[in-house]
């Protein structure tokens, strides 16, 4: 029997199939803001997609800032607000994957919270151990909000929390917050048609995980659920699709709606498992590519929780219109016919005291603790050398 409650994200509206740079530029007139400061990488500095939202502003754009890598490191982030401050910024547009989106979250909470130094960060982190969705005490809420244009498929747009990178300690902190929820998200297929297909397609499998790790999770959702099915089911149709021909627009729009649906227990605090906290690690202390993490992982993870979670896996392999086949053969087979990593090996680690480190970050993450099925140290270092 469900036993719960939904709580309804902070997003104001989805806007999907309509052009970017009207959107946001619809967006920021509704809100009256007048100083539109746009977060993008490096990669897409000069793509016409960020052309055109800049045009589109006018007078309204205050400036476009490309400094963010991977994985948002801490300094990437300051730098970021004090742009961001300079420019007077009374909203931020951020147009790339989940290290931009992360970026601009963790931007609006450090320019509510007076941030000009990276030692800063330590006071607002989630502490170690809490909930996803829990806010640090003594945190002032964002005031400067975001609309989001996602150009990957790792859904970061529709959640609160955010993965920062503190490189001192290779470990991926989280800073959460209901507000850091962009207010407005713009799912435009144009706007990812420059994206790099392997990200593309690993984000995609990014965000089947979070499909996957919801149906499976200990407080799964009705409405999560429903949702989760129906990414699935997405997901499994439209990677293929773009993976054949990446200039079908219809495909990446369902692409990225089946993204958005596999988000929707994400954003109520629907807890992830094995292939999320141990993907944190990969990423954060790896330095493995988020969509990757998902592809070397998941299937492994999958294989050890069935015991536990059979049933659960069964409306998996339903969803894949594949009933009754295994859950974990359903989800390898797609990753393999995406031409997408498979193992720690072609991801770059390849030491054990790499697979140590990453396994010591792993016991770290909160969502080791809410697995399906119960494991400790051993069974998470036995998970990374069956993916080894």
């Amino acid at each position: 029997m469900y036993s719960g409650s939904y709580v309804f994200p902070r997003v104001e509206r989805v806007v999907f199939g309509r052009d970017a740079a009207d959107v946001v530029t619809e967006e920021a007139i509704r809100g009256g803001s007048e100083r539109v400061f746009v977060l993008v990488p490096e990669l897409l500095q000069r793509a016409d997609v960020v052309q055109r939202i800049a045009e589109a502003l006018g007078a309204r754009h205050a400036g476009t800032w490309s400094g963010i890598t991977a994985h948002t490191p801490r300094e990437d982030v300051v730098a970021a607000t004090a742009a961001a401050r300079a420019a007077g910024a009374d909203l931020l547009v951020t147009l790339g994957g989940g290290s931009i989106i992360d970026a601009g979250k963790v931007v609006q909470t450090c320019l509510a919270n007076d941030v000009v130094d990276v030692s800063q960060l330590d006071a607002l982190r989630k502490l170690p151990g809490d909930p996803m969705t829990s806010v640090r005490a003594g945190m002032k809420p964002p005031k400067v909000r975001t609309i989001a244009v996602p150009t990957t498929l790792a859904g970061a747009e529709f959640t609160q929390y955010a993965g920062v990178t503190n490189a001192q300690i290779k470990l991926k902190e989280v800073f959460t917050h209901p507000l850091q929820t962009p207010k407005a998200v713009v799912l435009d297929p144009h706007a990812t048609v420059h994206t790099p297909d392997w990200l593309w397609l690993s984000t995609g499998i990014r965000a089947l995980d979070h499909a996957v790790e919801d149906i499976c999770s200990i407080d799964a959702q009705p409405f999560s659920e429903g949702s989760a099915m129906q990414a699935i089911r997405l997901l499994s149709r439209a990677l293929p699709a773009t993976f054949k021909d990446r200039s079908g627009l219809e495909a990446r729009l369902d692409a990225q709606i089946g993204c958005w649906l596999s988000l929707i227990g994400s954003q109520t605090g629907v807890n992830k498992g094995a292939s999320h906290a141990i993907g944190h690690a990969l990423g954060g202390t790896g330095g493995v590519p988020h969509g990757y993490t998902s592809c070397v992982l998941m299937p492994h993870v999958l294989r050890f929780n069935e015991p536990a979670v059979a049933r659960r896996q069964a409306l998996i392999s339903e969803a894949f219109g594949q009933a009754g086949a295994n859950a974990a053969d359903l989800v390898a087979a797609l990753i393999e016919g995406l031409g997408l990593p498979r193992t720690l090996r072609d991801v770059g680690i390849t030491t054990d005291d790499q697979i140590e480190a990453i396994t010591d970050a792993s016991m770290q993450d909160p969502w080791i603790k809410t697995n399906p099925r119960p494991m400790d140290r051993a069974q998470v270092r036995a998970i990374l050398e069956a993916a080894r």
